[in-house]
């Protein structure tokens, strides 16, 4: 994903700066040790492509693609505690409470959130309606409506066999939500423009985010875990349904390239130059970590 590179610096440093204003505290401290971990920063990567396709300043980018990388990084401590996933392991580094404790993570996690909305709140690009539909989307993405409703139905399905349906239903809410929230910031941000390619957008982001899903499922099998950043196996290990499982490895790679090209053919439909969203699909399928 080397022509994203600056993108992902970008984000890294406006995340940097942003975090640094706050005064030094343990949660301050919790709080960068998960949101400055690195990571692919896929999220606010598409809130960016999504709005440089339509000519959208950088500047006017950044609070909203650190608020998305906020409100993921949340779901990731809070994912990773004894409680759900219990995982020790998070982009190569000891998890959050591992390395601070339960309590802390759990706060962390809780500030990072709110942390998402002063983001967008702030910025001082965006009018006040724009502000609005921003809130109420990532708040949607994220909540009932969303990413937590993905991860409690994820929760309810370990150690069942679901269908197939059940389980695209699942990660729909769990992991696609946020990333269709993501693309949707960057046409918000983009203004009118913008407004005529919400539908392809939106399906664009739906087969990448199942995408996405469908291939964590195939390196949780096959990948190796230093270049993952977590243990292999940790699906397997807690009974999860997952897509090999239900339709066999070959069958789940087949299903990722059928998503990229319902991914490009939906981004064809847009007049305006979207192969850096087309080279982000193919970097979904075809990663290692």
């Amino acid at each position: 994903m080397n022509s994203t590179k600056p993108l992902q610096e970008r984000i890294d440093n406006y995340l940097t700066t942003y975090i640094s204003q706050f005064a030094p505290s343990n949660l301050q401290q919790a709080m960068s040790y998960s949101l400055l971990a690195g990571g692919k920063r896929i999220r606010p990567i598409l809130v960016y492509l999504t709005g440089q396709m339509f000519n959208c300043p950088l500047d006017k980018l950044d609070p909203i693609a650190a608020a998305i990388e906020s409100m993921h990084t949340y779901s990731l401590i809070h994912d990773d505690l004894p409680a759900m996933d219990n995982d020790n392991l998070r982009r190569g580094k000891p998890t959050c409470h591992i390395q601070f404790g339960q309590a802390e993570a759990i706060l962390a996690g809780d500030a990072l959130q709110s942390l998402a909305f002063s983001l967008l709140c702030e910025n001082q690009h965006i009018d006040n309606q724009s502000k609005i539909n921003m809130i109420s989307e990532l708040a949607n993405a994220s909540g009932l409506a969303g990413m937590c409703l993905g991860q409690s139905l994820d929760l309810q399905a370990e150690h069942q066999k679901v269908t197939l349906e059940h389980l695209q239903n699942i990660h729909n809410y769990k992991t696609g939500a946020l990333i269709q929230a993501a693309v949707r910031l960057g046409a918000y941000a983009s203004g009118d423009v913008a407004k005529p390619y919400y539908q392809m957008l939106d399906d664009y982001a739906q087969a990448i985010g199942l995408a996405f899903q469908i291939q964590d499922d195939i390196l949780d099998v096959i990948g190796e875990q230093e270049l993952m950043g977590k243990p292999q196996g940790s699906d397997i290990a807690l009974e999860k349904s997952t897509y090999p499982a239900l339709v066999g490895l070959q069958n789940a790679i087949e299903m990722t390239n059928t998503l990229y090209r319902q991914a490009i053919d939906s981004l064809r439909q847009i007049p305006y130059n979207s192969q850096p969203l087309q080279d982000l699909a193919g970097f979904i399928i075809n990663r290692n970590s």
